[in-house]
């Protein structure tokens, strides 16, 4: 008992016309639906109207069409008993041997398909009336997440925790369409005349459970996607790798919920329609990004830029000259030292507080100096912090 494939593809006028009694999916179906019954068309004369498809069977005989981009589920008593996933036309015979249960294909969902149909198959009883219904195989959009309070999760790039309030939209893959109807889909949408499984359905509670899970482990979805350095461990990348992180929140989604193992489904974009960082995360961010701006080469040459204007502004002080750098440990020699660092911007700084009779140690505070120089630049630290640091270091 099964199905035999008339023809491959979409269905042509010659073939409607021949078929004077068929199935095919309802009308008006949304691009948000999942799963809908197939309904009855009337004669060749009636074409192109649906029926109310009262009796809601397939028969013996019956023509069914299956378009592209969508399976075809036979149930009986609430069992699998036929699954098709190639586009086409087929005649459902259940006195045929060389009728098939299963139409798979070759696709990348051929062998999920396959497998999960010899754990679900129900033979049925050839006498038995039959329930149809089509599953949507293309991406399901405008599948929302969104927090009210912020989420957390330990970050990478800022080395710290760090929480935000986010809301977006991902799209939904069906990748098997058995485990769909056998394992998520509920009972009241496999019965004669029901309504279409629509996930934007505010009545849907599958679609609301689904809405919550995704949310529960937005944590986990951001820390996939920050903590992995081929994706350069950046936090503001978030919002415009739609694919990444959709690749992070299935990651999240599967581990916490077993999404395409058991109910085979499975998250194929996203879109960050907001995220606003709280308080301390945007501090953070604030502080690492100057860092940043201060790092290597640019961070030498900045520092050069910054001894050069404190030589200057001592020259042009009353009190000033090297009388007035004496306060930093600065003799004329040390002057010279400074300049010449300047004139090689890609060489280091030399080390203007180099004390003669205990060189290594001078050299150990000044490295710290300049680098709490740099902090206090950025702003990372402040000025009170820096002068005591300072007068600790150069024992004044």
């Amino acid at each position: 008992m099964g199905f035999i494939k008339a023809f491959a593809g979409s269905l042509g006028g010659t073939f409607a016309d021949q078929w004077k009694d068929y199935y095919e999916p309802k009308e008006n179906i949304t691009a948000t639906s999942a799963l809908f019954q197939a309904v009855s068309h009337g004669t060749n004369n009636g074409r192109g109207e649906n029926t109310e498809g009262s009796d809601n069977i397939i028969t013996n005989g019956s023509k069914i069409i299956v378009p592209e981009g969508t399976a075809l589920i036979t149930l009986q008593d609430g069992a699998i008993t036929g699954m098709i996933a190639e586009a086409g036309g087929y005649e459902f015979k259940s006195d045929d041997s060389s009728s098939q249960s299963i139409f798979a294909g070759n696709g990348i969902l051929s062998s999920t398909i396959n497998e999960s149909w010899e754990r679900f198959k129900f033979g049925g009883q050839p006498s038995s009336q039959q329930l149809a219904f089509y599953v949507n195989l293309k991406e399901i959009p405008n599948n929302k997440f969104g927090t009210q309070s912020a989420i957390y999760w330990n970050d990478a790039y800022l080395n710290a925790q760090v929480g935000a309030i986010t809301r977006g939209t991902y799209t939904l893959k069906i990748v098997d369409p058995i485990l769909f109807v056998k394992n998520f889909v509920p009972v009241a949408y496999l019965q004669p005349n029901a309504k279409t499984f629509d996930f934007q359905d505010i009545d849907n509670d599958a679609s609301t459970q689904l809405f919550n899970e995704v949310v529960s482990t937005l944590g986990s979805t951001f820390s996939n996607y920050t903590n992995d350095p081929s994706k350069g461990n950046r936090i503001t990348n978030i919002q415009s790798d739609q694919v990444g992180l959709a690749t992070s929140m299935a990651k999240a989604v599967e581990d916490a919920y077993k999404w395409k193992q058991d109910r085979g489904l499975e998250i194929v974009k996203t879109a960050i329609l907001a995220i606003e960082y709280d308080e301390n995360t945007n501090k953070l961010l604030s502080d690492v990004q100057k860092a940043d701006a201060l790092s290597g080469s640019r961070g030498n040459s900045f520092m050069q830029q910054a001894v050069a204007r404190g030589i200057e502004s001592a020259g042009s002080n009353p009190n000033g000259g090297a009388a007035g750098m004496a306060f930093m440990g600065m003799g004329v020699n040390a002057i010279g030292g400074v300049t010449n660092g300047m004139n090689q911007p890609n060489q280091p700084i030399e080390n203007p507080f180099i004390n003669l009779n205990s060189q290594q140690q001078e050299q150990s505070n000044t490295d710290k100096l300049l680098e709490m120089k740099k902090l206090l630049d950025a702003k990372a630290i402040t000025e009170e912090e820096y002068n005591k640091v300072k007068k600790d270091l150069l024992g004044l």
